[in-house]
């Protein structure tokens, strides 16, 4: 088995038995070629069946320089994605990367929005501006309902139940889920739909797709990102912000507010409750209070 043989079949194990999106299978192909190329580039005889731990420990201190701790662990991660394929094909009998181990990392906290920046970046929008409803409306969607920005592109006119305030995405995995309609997020998907997406040409192919381009095609993901970074120049606010960050502040203002984890991981799409406990350490201010609030001994 050569190295592009073995990189074919794990691609189509990683999308029809693991249904992973195609950002995703990308980004682990990338890894399996970065080490296929170091270890041409260095005339190493070694096929995927044959590679050796004492290669690949030396592929990663090569890319160690480069590569940040998280970036680092990525890699290694994929990696030993790859390699446990190919056991579990029979190709190997063991993985030449079972005992190497990904660096440290400390858990690393999203940045948030707070409830005015938010309204700042909405009410920096004009709505009479030629796309100006769509981009409102993408942004009441984002914060409205946390989606992934993977899901809002994808997002169906027939997935969105006005009368149940209800819509259904489809998550990582290809794994479906309803999550609740906000008031605000229902009333400009509306407005965007009878108001200014109806007037424009729409290619056959997006007839049912929500959210449009110029040309009546879906939105791309960078698409997104570079209508959110003009956004948030254009409201003055000196943060990094993406797509996700809206998904992170719709979570940590639901914590805020009193709802409980499970509902928010339901909400979210998070496979393993242990991902969306990442927003109880966002706002240690209100922990406080509800430490003073709660407990006998705080007052």
């Amino acid at each position: 088995m050569d190295w592009n043989q073995a990189i074919k079949e794990y691609k189509s194990y990683l999308k029809i038995e693991r249904g992973l999106s195609l950002n995703s299978i990308v980004s682990y192909e990338n890894d399996i070629i970065s080490l296929k190329n170091y270890i041409l580039d260095n005339k190493i005889k070694e096929s995927p069946i044959e590679c050796r731990t004492d290669t690949i420990n030396s592929f990663i201190y090569s890319t160690s320089k480069k590569n940040s701790p998280r970036s680092q662990a990525r890699k290694i991660s994929g990696l030993k994605s790859f390699f446990k394929f190919l056991v579990f094909e029979g190709y190997l009998k063991a993985s030449p990367i079972l005992n190497i181990e990904s660096p440290k990392l400390g858990r690393k906290l999203p940045d948030i929005l707070n409830i005015d920046e938010i309204s700042l970046m909405i009410n920096s929008i004009n709505i009479n501006e030629k796309f100006g409803q769509r981009n409102k409306t993408i942004i009441e969607i984002l914060y409205g309902t946390g989606i992934r920005v993977s899901e809002l592109i994808d997002l169906k006119i027939s997935n969105i139940f006005f009368k149940e305030n209800l819509i259904r995405v489809l998550g990582k995995g290809g794994k479906e889920r309803f999550v609740p309609l906000g008031m605000k997020a229902k009333k400009n998907i509306n407005n965007y739909i009878n108001k200014q997406r109806g007037l424009q040409k729409i290619e056959e192919s997006s007839n049912d797709i929500l959210i449009l381009s110029k040309n009546g095609k879906k939105l791309t993901r960078h698409m997104i990102f570079t209508l959110i970074k003009n956004i948030s120049k254009k409201s003055g606010i000196n943060k990094k912000i993406s797509p996700h960050t809206f998904r992170h502040s719709f979570a940590s203002h639901l914590l805020k507010n009193g709802a409980d984890l499970r509902s928010i991981q339901l909400i979210l799409g998070h496979e393993n409750i242990t991902t969306t406990e990442i927003y109880t350490h966002l706002d240690s201010k209100h922990l406080l209070n509800v430490m003073k609030k709660y407990h006998p001994r705080s007052k």
